[in-house]
């Protein structure tokens, strides 16, 4: 149990932690705006997803509700698939297609863990 938990926490911090740093960019950084440019997305999406990613992060961590967190982790993974399938559309390098399946990877990792800890915190009725 207690391997689960540091497990749920290390994967559920290093995703927030990401996406902060990810919607920072997206308000701040010039070269993230090109990237969104060359996705062929509108200048207004970067700036949805990054209120997004931030509302999301926070999520993450606070204690909600099993449904809220749910949704949570569903609009994370639908990020991360489209991010890949954007990146692969576009023609991009391997290197930039294979950041979003890593954090697919972390969020499933991370959604797991959260299942089991909670399964086991609350009793079968």
């Amino acid at each position: 149990m207690k391997g689960i938990k540091i497990t749920y926490w290390a994967t559920t911090g290093i995703l927030a932690i990401m996406m902060v740093f990810s919607a920072y960019a997206y308000f701040t950084d010039p070269a993230v705006e090109q990237g969104f440019q060359h996705l062929g997305f509108p200048a207004y999406f970067r700036i949805e997803l990054g209120i997004a990613k931030l509302i999301g992060a926070i999520l993450l961590v606070v204690p909600l509700p099993a449904r809220i967190k749910d949704w949570t982790y569903a609009g994370f993974a639908i990020c991360f698939v489209s991010a890949f399938v954007a990146h692969t559309a576009s023609g991009d390098p391997v290197s930039n297609r294979m950041g979003p399946l890593i954090f697919l990877a972390v969020l499933i990792t991370s959604y797991v863990t959260y299942l089991k800890w909670h399964k086991a915190a609350v009793p079968a009725v």
